[in-house]
């Protein structure tokens, strides 16, 4: 597949998503065939975290499909840049991340969106866990960012927290 014609395929694996979500099986491991999962593989998107924006915009139409896109823009140009096309062997698990509950410099739910960040750029979310879940859209909202420029901004602080705090102080005060 060209590289350009990706956004395309995946806009065609979503809707299918969605209209399968709507009809039938809501069992994530049986919901995409075996050449939409090997095309989500490749571009560093599992298919239940796809099942599961599926699922919340299929209840609610949020995320949209242009937030999803973006966040998986992100993940699929992580993947190609940083890991060379080569999914990370890692995954973590629940009890890797913050409570829900903690704070950094005084932002409770930070901690755990940085942590679900750095471990989605990676690939290395639990399948119990999402990035862009109904806890993180509602914190992005309130702080008036986009969930994929967070991931961009994680990217690119690194293990810098202070970037990232500034970050989401500087975009709540705009």
């Amino acid at each position: 597949m060209n590289q350009n014609e990706w956004p395309d395929r995946f806009r065609t694996v979503f809707a299918e998503g969605v209209k399968r979500y709507r009809t039938r099986s809501r069992v994530a491991s049986d919901f995409f065939t075996a050449e939409e999962t090997d095309f989500l593989n490749g571009i560093g998107c599992s298919p239940q975290e796809l099942f599961d924006f599926v699922e919340d915009y299929s209840n609610g139409g949020d995320p949209s499909f242009e937030t999803v896109l973006l966040v998986t823009a992100v993940r699929r140009e992580y993947l190609i840049s940083e890991q060379q096309g080569v999914a990370s062997p890692n995954q973590r698990t629940m009890d890797d991340f913050p409570a829900k509950t903690a704070e950094l410099d005084g932002i409770a739910w930070l901690p755990r969106m940085i942590a679900k960040a750095r471990a989605k750029l990676r690939g290395e979310l639990p399948t119990e866990m999402m990035f862009g879940c109904g806890g993180d859209r509602p914190f992005s909202r309130r702080n008036k960012f986009h969930l994929a420029d967070f991931l961009r901004v994680v990217w690119q602080a690194g293990d810098d927290d202070e970037k990232i705090i500034q970050f989401v102080k500087s975009s709540a005060a705009s």
